[in-house]
C-alpha cells in the first residue's frame, strides 16, 4: 500500500518541478502604458537633459537588475558604465525579477542628483545680499527615474 502512494507522490512532485517558467510576454505593461511617440534610448538621456536637472520623458533601455520587486525598484543601463536607478511612483506596483536583462520602455520623470554650490551658506541671505545658488551636477552620481509606466519590449 505504501509503494503506490509513494509512486504517485513521486510522479506529482516531478511534474511540478519539471514545469518550465513562462517568459514575460512582449508588450506586458506595469503601471500605466507608456507613450512611445517621443521615445529615446537610455544611453542618450543624460546628453538630452543637458543642464536641466529634471525632465519628463520616455526612454528605452535594458534592465540590469531588479533591486526590489515591491515598489518596482530596478537599474537600467545608461551606456558607458553609467546606471539609471529607477522606481515606480506608485509603490503598489510589483515587477517580477525575470524582467532583468530585458529591454523595456519606461515613461516618467528623469532627474540628476545634485549637490548645492560649495559657496552656499545657510541657503539664505549673505552679507552682500541674496545670491542665486548654482546647481553642480556630479558625473559620478547616478541618474534617477521615477516611473509612471513600464512596458516589456524585448
Amino acid at each position: 500500500m505504501k509503494f503506490p502512494i509513494f509512486l504517485i507522490a513521486l510522479l506529482v512532485s516531478s511534474a511540478v518541478l519539471a514545469q518550465q517558467h513562462t517568459p514575460l510576454p512582449h508588450g506586458m505593461v506595469y503601471g500605466t502604458k507608456p507613450d512611445t511617440q517621443a521615445m529615446m534610448n537610455a544611453t542618450k538621456l543624460e546628453s538630452f537633459m543637458g543642464k536641466k536637472t529634471r525632465i519628463s520623458t520616455t526612454i528605452e533601455g535594458r534592465v540590469i537588475r531588479v533591486i526590489h520587486e515591491k515598489g518596482g525598484w530596478f537599474e537600467l543601463d545608461a551606456g558607458g558604465g553609467k546606471v539609471i536607478t529607477a522606481h515606480f511612483k506608485n509603490y503598489n506596483v510589483n515587477i517580477p525579477a525575470d524582467i532583468a536583462r530585458r529591454v523595456v520602455i519606461i515613461e516618467g520623470v528623469a532627474q540628476k542628483q545634485f549637490i548645492a554650490d560649495d559657496l552656499q551658506h545657510l541657503a539664505g541671505d549673505t552679507v552682500t545680499g541674496k545670491k542665486q545658488h548654482q546647481v553642480k551636477t556630479n558625473a559620478k552620481r547616478k541618474l534617477t527615474f521615477e516611473v509612471k509606466g513600464l512596458q516589456v519590449d524585448k
